[in-house]
């Protein structure tokens, strides 16, 4: 039933105008976005056709015999839109073992899109994982998510640093300028954990320009100083927090709870979840107790990101 086609930039065009459609995308699928560090994977995304029809895509990179899907995103699995059926998908995946199969591929890493991003459910890809492929779950890590249309009320000692940051007169503003930020993100990660963060400010700039209204940056300033910043993505279904520091005065300000109350209660209170993402560290076997505490005090609440496997 399907021809499996490996994605060359030839089918740029025919890419995005798909992920534009799916439902379960993000901008994250565009090519722009996954090909800004096409140096560091060797791409080997799919694109399933029922006759000249371009029936779903699944974003993947290869290394050795595996294939992931995809190793430089969060997350990934199978792009699909509205006319995709449970059926379809069982038949695809019995068809993508063999075609994988027959290419020399011997394991499959498959991380899918968590169901808070899906614009309508999307889960007919975890079925035959299941069924079909014997999949096993080899990760889990537990993420954060609050459900905005709820309205939980924030932890006591939160909304003590919020009017601190009130008291203390913090300004928070949307800005084009990553830079100040991103300073103080690399001092503390390079003191905390000795490690930089995963976009350099060149890529988290380039990206930005290339999707301005889903990468959204948000500085705090005491006396005109940045304290500390979030930088967000926004796709339909999720407000996600995907950078978030601050330097001392921010810590003792409260400045990062200023910033939560802006962007959630101000710019976007109308979206259907905010992500505050993992809190495991490592395989995702231990817990980083402080960190998803804090978050939970803004009214989050666990779910989980699964990654699987499966010989082919």
């Amino acid at each position: 039933m399907f021809d499996i086609k490996r994605y060359t930039p030839a089918d740029k065009p025919l890419w995005d105008k798909y992920v534009e459609k799916a439902r379960n995308a993000t901008f994250l699928f565009y090519r722009d976005y996954m090909d800004y560090h096409s140096n560091r994977f060797e791409d080997y995304s799919l694109l399933f056709f029922v006759g000249n029809h371009l029936h779903s895509i699944l974003p993947a990179n290869i290394v050795g015999t595996t294939l992931y899907s995809h190793q430089g995103l969060t997350y990934g699995g199978l792009l699909m839109d509205v006319e995709v059926t449970a059926a379809d998908v069982i038949q695809l995946f019995e068809e993508l073992n063999q075609h994988l199969h027959n290419m020399g591929i011997r394991k499959v890493v498959y991380k899918p899109i968590p169901w808070v991003y899906h614009q309508i459910p999307s889960e007919e890809d975890l079925y035959p994982l299941y069924w079909v492929c014997k999949a096993r779950i080899v990760q889990r890590d537990i993420g954060t998510a609050i459900f905005m249309q709820q309205h939980l009320r924030w932890r006591k000692d939160r909304r003590r640093r919020l009017k601190r940051a009130h008291e203390a007169g913090i300004e928070v503003v949307r800005t084009n300028d990553f830079a100040p930020f991103w300073q103080v993100l690399e001092d503390n990660l390079m003191e905390r954990h000795q490690v930089h963060p995963v976009h350099s400010l060149q890529e988290i700039e380039l990206l930005h320009n290339r999707f301005p209204n889903n990468i959204i940056q948000y500085n705090a300033k005491l006396n005109d100083e940045v304290v500390a910043g979030m930088t967000f993505y926004l796709t339909p279904q999720v407000l996600h927090g995907q950078y978030c520091s601050s330097n001392v005065l921010g810590k003792e300000n409260g400045a990062v709870d200023a910033i939560h109350d802006f962007a959630m209660h101000h710019d976007f209170p109308n979206i259907p979840y905010m992500d505050f993402g993992r809190s495991t560290e490592g395989d995702g076997s231990v817990l980083n107790t402080g960190l998803v505490a804090q978050k939970e005090g803004f009214g989050g609440r666990t779910i989980c990101y699964d990654i699987y496997e499966w010989d082919v």
